[in-house]
């Protein structure tokens, strides 16, 4: 059966979907960079689509000796399998007193038959290396990457970790530059409210989630066009974020990107942390 030009390009857009949020999903600190940190965040998420289970996601990060060292997995399945999309991300990089710098970002994803990957190389605070599959020169009208868009960024795993110095009064007033290998832009947080949150089993952890709305804004290495009426409503992206004050963290509880055509949604199923002073923290949805 043939595909339409339609149905080819909501596929696209349910693709572009998880990979923004996939690419955005790490842990996030409410302390200071320093000794707080935990030793170790291991977590499971749900993927779904429109209201349907699509998929799951895998977080781990480690922690220790002011370093960071972070993998995660995604795997989706949706229209009954005719679109199928498997991730791998990491991360890696120092936790100086002046913030955060990541070393080294990779990320590879397989679509059918296609594969594509994606390294991004660092030197104190700019890109320094990038390595892409398939490389293929940009279009003419994607909007040209100019030096200095490579330099004081983050990868996209690093982004979300460099939330850490937030104060935990004002989690959402954030400004986060981002190099994802291809594409330059901001990811511009602001408060959005509150919501209560319920458990199956008690944590002992605050029973509230804090609300952002985030705005992806294009900066450089983005075709125009592509922004023109969009699939993915890029000024509506919402984190939901739990405090977890016995480890000095905030954790993604769930991540949405609304689209005509139904949102994509990561929820948290479970967050297993280990303290920096040894103490088992385990949340649950």
């Amino acid at each position: 059966m043939a595909i339409s030009g339609a149905g080819a390009r909501r596929r696209g857009a349910f693709c572009s979907l998880f990979a923004v949020a996939a690419a955005t999903f790490p842990l996030e600190s409410a302390s200071a960079i320093g000794p707080n940190w935990p030793t170790e965040v291991v977590a499971t998420y749900k993927l779904a689509f429109a209201g349907f289970d699509v998929g799951a996601y895998q977080f781990n990060a480690r922690f220790n000796n002011g370093t960071y060292d972070a993998q995660a997995h995604a795997k989706v399945s949706a229209f009954f399998g005719a679109f199928k999309w498997a991730g791998n991300f990491s991360g890696k990089g120092a936790l100086e007193p002046s913030g955060l710098r990541p070393a080294a970002f990779e990320m590879s994803y397989k679509k059918k038959k296609k594969f594509v990957s994606v390294k991004i190389g660092f030197a104190g605070r700019a890109v320094t290396a990038v390595a892409l599959v398939p490389n293929k020169p940009p279009s003419p009208d994607t909007i040209k990457l100019k030096p200095e868009n490579l330099k004081n960024v983050f990868d996209p795993m690093a982004a979300m970790i460099s939330v850490s110095d937030a104060n935990p009064s004002d989690a959402c007033n954030r400004v986060i530059p981002v190099f994802d290998g291809k594409a330059r832009y901001d990811l511009h947080f602001t408060f959005k409210g509150r919501e209560p949150l319920t458990e199956r089993r008690p944590s002992g952890q605050p029973k509230e989630l804090i609300v952002c709305r985030v705005k992806y804004v294009p900066i450089a290495g983005h075709k125009p066009k592509d922004f023109t009426d969009p699939w993915i409503d890029y000024n509506n992206i919402e984190f939901a974020l739990r405090a977890v004050p016995r480890a000095g963290i905030y954790v993604p509880y769930r991540v949405t990107i609304p689209s005509p055509i139904g949102n994509a949604v990561m929820t948290a199923n479970t967050i297993n942390i280990t303290s920096a002073n040894n103490q088992q923290i385990a949340l649950t949805q």
